[in-house]
């Protein structure tokens, strides 16, 4: 039996623990099932260490009892106060490294003596030690430091033969970092990096709460600046505001009790327009573009020279940050597999490879085909058209999916709208497939604007719902359309799943001895720059073996050569 080891994305924000079973990498949930683990650490009034949700929900009332985005201080030599103690960045990311390790060994019923550690590509050496010190001070022998857009294009890629280069763009909680990713060779490396470590979605967050303390003194005139209950409540309110307008165009917040005014108690209820969060976060936004573009001139290339865009981090689930990733890049980006969870499936790739384990595919079920709906838009040529297609759910949106978008009626007094459902990746809707259509009668005949929402919901089975509401008055038609992702051609579903396939696994149609002496191979040239010259000169010729084994089908030999370049890997791996 292999000793079994674990992949970490110890992150700024959030932290998970991956882990290879049954040859597919696995996010390992705790004991309610949650996968994610918030990178903060705190101290209760009893002296008692608190770590992840817990420390989270004190964060705001007890600052000075909690450490939150201890990453940035790693490798700096600075230390932190926590309550009445001082500890190192390693002493407290070594409480969230055991915290990972403990679930780990709980859900696999085993010890567990080594991981893969990610970090981002921008660590320097000390970063890079002080984790590595973490993970001793856990008990976790770290096997090896894994870049994270490296570890993101191990959880995505199938097919790390075939040389092309890939942008990472990874928005966090905390931070953010674009790497530009060259694969060549089965070796995935990372050419050119920028970002910045005071910018991710917890900006997002604060701009969304400073419009809330704004309404409230608008409204009441309430200030809650000073009001650490207040701040936490409205904080948490805000976070849930922005997680419902990456799939909604409005949400609402209703926080009562909230405050009080002259002894009497003050509500607040408002409704955000996805419009309105957009216009706060733009900036942010558009400064992640900005360094997207100087990381491309670093690697000396163009937005054309990009084939493949990945998206990591939670933050990335916001509309205008996909929006504006396409218009830059001229492609949509990937996101089928979740952005909170994809570096430590990356790293559980790594972790089985360095354990000697055959690593199947990334299991995610997706839509390879675009829903959508049609309006009256205007072309490239500026003239109005009334099938412009409309994008809802998008290709590649890992399933099950519930996606809105408000429409708005384009004449006064209209009673009736007709909702027609497209299935396709065409500007012109007529050129996509018509898989449904109804008719929504009895608006309140309000003049032109009267929003309606359309929301699809696409599950597990290929069950699209459509449906649409008059928001003003809560009229709504639907529509059930089975088996809406059959209706694609088999081979264009074979094709999307096989983008997803073995992520080391050889050519297609390579036997599991194949697929197995390839992804050796594939480990053994990453290693030949780590070694010295004789262990160098002994894996080139091992490699040149094994390749001429495999073109001439020798199986003998490749079982043969197999083994031994296992165990040279073994005792060469650092």
């Amino acid at each position: 039996m292999k000793e079994m080891i674990i992949g970490i994305d110890l992150g700024t924000t959030n932290s998970e623990v991956a882990a290879l079973i049954d040859g597919q990498p696995r996010v390992i949930p705790d004991e309610q099932g949650r996968k994610i683990l918030p990178s903060v650490v705190g101290i209760d009034e009893q002296g008692q260490i608190l770590v992840g949700e817990p420390a989270l929900n004190q964060w705001l009332l007890y600052p000075e009892r909690t450490v939150r985005s201890i990453k940035r201080k790693m490798g700096s030599g600075e230390k932190v106060r926590l309550g009445d103690r001082e500890m190192t960045p390693q002493e407290i990311s070594a409480v969230l490294l055991k915290t990972l390790k403990q679930r780990a060994e709980r859900h696999l019923d085993q010890p567990v003596h080594k991981a893969v550690i990610t970090v981002p590509a921008y660590f320097n050496d000390a970063q890079r030690q002080a984790t590595r010190e973490a993970g001793e001070i856990a008990g976790l022998e770290v096997v090896r430091i894994l870049n994270e857009p490296t570890a993101a294009a191990l959880a995505y890629e199938t097919d790390l033969e075939h040389a092309r280069k890939i942008l990472v763009y990874d928005l966090g909680g905390g931070t953010f970092d674009v790497s530009v990713v060259q694969i060549q060779h089965g070796v995935v490396e990372v050419i050119a990096s920028h970002g910045d470590n005071h910018l991710g979605g917890d900006d997002f967050d604060r701009e969304i709460v400073g419009l809330l303390v704004e309404r409230l003194e608008e409204a009441h005139g309430v200030d809650v600046r000073d009001d650490r209950k207040a701040m936490a409540r409205l904080l948490q309110a805000a976070v849930q505001a922005k997680l419902t307008l990456s799939d909604r165009p409005f949400a609402g917040i209703h926080e009562e009790f909230i405050a009080d005014k002259d002894g009497v108690p003050v509500h607040l209820t408002l409704e955000l327009s996805r419009d309105e969060y957009e216009a706060l976060i733009a900036p942010y936004v558009d400064r992640t573009i900005d360094a997207l573009h100087i990381a491309l001139n670093s690697a000396d290339l163009t937005a054309s020279d990009i084939e493949e865009v990945l998206l990591v981090g939670g933050a990335t689930r916001t509309p205008l940050v996909q929006e504006r990733l396409e218009a830059e890049l001229g492609q949509a980006p990937r996101a089928a597999i979740d952005p909170d969870l994809c570096v430590a499936l990356g790293a559980a790739v790594q972790a089985g490879m360095i354990a000697g384990e055959t690593v199947k595919s990334v299991l995610v079920d997706i839509t390879p085909y675009t829903f959508g709906t049609s309006f009256l838009g205007e072309l490239e040529d500026g003239s109005l058209y009334p099938f412009v297609f409309a994008p809802i759910i998008k290709k590649n949106t890992p399933l099950p999916a519930s996606k809105s978008q408000v429409f708005y009626t384009t004449a006064d007094g209209q009673e009736k709208v007709e909702v027609r459902v497209y299935q396709g990746e065409d500007r012109d809707a007529e050129k996509n497939t018509l898989i449904g259509r109804f008719m929504v009668e009895g608006l309140r005949g309000a003049p032109a604007g009267d929003p309606i929402v359309l929301r699809f919901d696409l599950d597990l089975n290929g069950i699209l719902k459509v449906t649409a509401t008059e928001k003003s008055t809560g009229l709504e038609k639907s529509i059930r359309i089975e088996n809406a992702v059959g209706r694609m051609a088999a081979d264009e579903i074979a094709a999307a799943r096989e983008r997803l396939g073995a992520l080391l696994g050889g050519e297609a149609g390579d036997s599991h001895r194949v697929a197995e002496a390839r992804r050796l191979t594939a480990r053994a040239r990453e290693m030949r720059e780590q070694v010295g010259d004789e262990d160098r000169e002994e894996i080139d010729q091992l490699i040149g073996q094994l390749t001429q084994a495999i073109d001439r089908g020798d199986e003998a030999a490749i079982d043969e050569l197999t083994e031994t370049l296992r165990d040279i890997l073994y005792y060469l791996q650092p």
